[in-house]
């Protein structure tokens, strides 16, 4: 099967650029283009024109990439027009009347390359993390997996675990045999080695997910204390409806900002109080939920709000920053249990000391995307991965004490798939449709 798809941006722009892979590219080139194939890896000026007739549909440049030295491994074009909407229409039109050539699915390009062997799984999740990007640090750490210290790291791991079972195995197979003392020592100093190499990898504050998804800051407080007010002056835009109502968020509402570099996912929650309303009352629900998987809490209440110290000593940790809004009404009276957090005080309808805010944000952000490890765990996949090698490790390991060696092999085996599956050296079919899918169509 033949797959194409625009893989520029979507709408009106300068140049747009359609790809084609798949063995039946060449003969869509020559229908497309009326022409012969032209000089692999050449960027040549053709006319386009309809398939069934001589009507040119626009003149641009043609790109042929002959397999396997290509993106995909297999036969593959691209073809650069104008941008306009029209025109990509009808080329897509076009391409979809030749038999067995059909639309990309999302990532269905670099799905193709992982298969054919021209990238493995972090790689090709780096490539779609790139694409998203966008923050500075984002970048270099797409950058940064894509050159491969991971995937060398994850296989020089695997392959130590491979030589460590085919010991074990060897003992297995040859029982009668003595095996060197050495040998089985060096099984269980290995195995320990490596289990513990990869509980530094995962003892790392989840930096590299952080950077990837995003630093989770929750807004939460009593109602009308500002918190709307916050999330709209952080976003430099109206994300939340502001209301003298109290009550008005019953949902979490979020916005994704770049904060001088660092990826930022703010949100906006319902106002915590006693409520007799279900709706709100799952509201106050959700916003509890968002602050407890936050990686900061902004705690934004008023000179007034002196119920609500007792909530403030549950959910006052290191990761909160209490803020008292509104100081333009007077703050004479602070209740003491309050003053202890050492508290922001600012006026957002005034804009007062809110650079100071800002500040102390900053301040939590900048030790939250520093890791001294050299290997990344970006996806929660890699993550439970890890956890799991770890797991049958510690199993081999108290076995292989025992001597039950049969036993042993097997918890070594499944330790040598679980790094394999980061990496795409197993069978990995069932995760290939949730790591692809977040692709663009035309990657």
């Amino acid at each position: 099967m033949t797959i194409y798809a625009l893989s520029s941006g979507s709408g009106i722009s300068g140049i747009a650029v359609i790809r084609i892979s798949g063995s039946k590219t060449g003969e869509v080139i020559k229908l497309i283009s009326k022409g012969q194939l032209p000089r692999p890896r050449e960027a040549t000026v053709r006319k386009f024109n309809k398939i069934n007739s001589s009507e040119l549909i626009d003149e641009g440049i043609l790109v042929w990439f002959t397999g396997p030295q290509s993106y995909t491994g297999e036969d593959m074009a691209e073809i650069h027009v104008h941008g306009s909407i029209a025109v990509v229409r009808e080329i897509l039109d076009q391409l979809s009347k030749v038999d067995d050539c059909r639309l990309a699915e999302p990532g269905e390009f670099t799905k193709i390359a992982f298969q054919n062997g021209k990238i493995n799984l972090l790689k090709a999740e780096s490539i779609s993390d790139l694409i998203s990007a966008e923050t500075e640090i984002q970048r270099q750490q797409a950058i940064k997996i894509m050159s491969g210290k991971s995937s060398k790291k994850f296989n020089s791991l695997r392959e130590h675990l491979l030589k460590i079972l085919s010991n074990v195995e060897a003992k297995i197979d040859f029982p009668e045999d003595d095996l060197p003392e050495d040998v089985i020592e060096n099984i269980k100093i290995g195995s320990e080695k490596i289990r513990k190499e990869i509980e530094i990898i995962l003892n790392d504050q989840k930096v590299g997910e952080r950077i990837r998804e995003g630093f989770k800051i929750a807004i939460i407080g009593p109602t009308n204390a500002g918190k709307s007010s916050l999330l709209n002056y952080l976003s430099n835009r109206d994300v939340a409806i502001v209301s003298e109502i109290a009550g008005t968020t019953r949902d979490v509402i979020e916005a994704h900002l770049n904060l001088d570099g660092y990826p930022v996912i703010i949100s906006d929650t319902a106002g915590i109080r006693e409520s007799e309303n279900e709706i709100e009352r799952k509201g106050i629900k959700l916003a509890l939920k968002r602050a407890e998987d936050a990686d900061l809490n902004i705690i934004l209440i008023e000179p007034k709000s002196v119920n609500f110290t007792g909530f403030l000593n549950d959910l006052m940790r290191e990761k909160s920053i209490i803020v008292i809004n509104k100081i333009d009404l007077g703050y004479t009276n602070i209740n003491p249990q309050i003053s202890k957090f050492n508290p922001i005080f600012l006026s957002i309808k005034n804009e007062t000391n809110l650079d100071e805010l800002i500040t102390r944000i900053k301040d939590k952000l900048k030790n939250k995307f520093v890791s001294s490890n050299e290997t990344l765990i970006t996806r929660e996949r890699h993550r439970q991965s890890l956890e799991a090698c770890v797991q049958n490790l510690k199993h081999f390991e108290e076995k292989n004490s025992k001597e039950d060696f049969d036993k042993a092999a097997e918890d070594l085996r499944l330790a040598t798939r679980h790094l394999g599956m980061i990496v795409g050296k197993v069978d990995v079919e069932e995760i290939l449709g949730s790591i692809f899918s977040d692709f663009c169509i035309g990657k």
